[in-house]
Parts: C-alpha cells; structure tokens; sequence
C-alpha cells in the first residue's frame, strides 16, 4: 500500500523498528482516530534489505506525523522514549491499555507499558494529571503514591487515595 500525495512535516518522530514497521502501525492507527498511513517506502533492487520488503511507513496519529522504520536490530527501544496518549476518562484508558498490552505487551508502573514491537506507551487520564497537581499538597502526596502503587490507571481509586472532595 502506497499512498504519495501527502505533505510531509518538517520535524518528525521516527519510531524504530527490527522488521515490523507496517504491522505495527497498523496497530496503532486502529486505535486513535484521524489516524492513517501516508507512505509505505519499500526497499529497491539496490537493497539494503530485501527488494519489496517495507523500509518506511509515514503515518498519523490524531493528526501529527511519525515514521516507523525497520532498521534492524541496531537499536532497542526504551523507556526514556514513549508516546504519552492523555485520556479524558477511565473507559478510553481501559481501552487503549488492553489493546496495546495485549499479545505480548508488558506492564509497567504508573501507567507505562510496553507493547508487543517493544514501544513504551504513557496511558494517563487527565484526571490524574489534575489530581498531582492539586493546591494541597497532601492530597497530590496521596494520589502520587497510590498511582506509583499503580500500573494501569485507575481513576476512582486515586481520587478515593487523594480524599477528592475532602480539605
């Protein structure tokens, strides 16, 4: 699948990859909308990989630009690299949880996981982002460490840790 009539940014993310670029985003644009793949940039005769196979794919996620590409085993993802997707509510992060750590997924704390392609994600509701950022500083105290006790998100038990609606 080629598509080559898109304008493509000026500063991108690039998103590295062994060899599974295109299934992965193929993931990942079924699960946010105004998501798409631009380009799928594939290797010619000269190589370096085999003639056809995938090099590049330009894609969209809610509207912003990446690139995945198969580079090999040169590289390693990390955890000081991820895609911080901000939730409106519990719902969206239980959606997007289970999909991304689902076959091979891995978990970590404080709503971080590791897909199956070894990308770290950031699954946050903004609903935590207010709670650390509450006037009182005990209550943020509260929510900090009932998240940090955390790995996916859970709304109502942070509000209940923090004592949402109490002074």
């Amino acid at each position: 699948m080629t598509v080559s009539a898109f304008a493509p940014q000026r500063i991108s993310t690039c998103l590295w990859f062994d060899d599974q670029a295109e299934e992965a985003v193929n993931s990942y644009v079924g699960l946010f909308e105004d998501s798409r793949i631009l380009d799928v940039a594939r290797h010619g005769d000269a190589g370096p990989g085999p003639e056809g196979s995938v090099l590049s794919v330009t894609f969209q996620l809610e509207g912003r630009q990446f690139v995945a590409l198969n580079g090999g085993p040169n590289f390693k993802s990390t955890e000081a690299q991820s895609m911080y997707v901000r939730c409106d509510d519990q719902a969206e992060v239980d959606r997007l949880w289970s999909a991304l750590s689902a076959d091979g997924g891995t978990p970590g704390n404080g709503g971080r996981l590791k897909d199956r392609y070894g990308l770290s994600w950031q699954i946050i509701p903004s609903a935590l982002e207010r709670l650390l950022a509450d006037p009182d500083p005990a209550r943020a105290k509260r929510a900090k460490a009932a998240m940090q006790k955390m790995d996916k998100i859970d709304i109502a038990a942070i509000e209940k840790a923090a004592g949402e609606g109490q002074s």
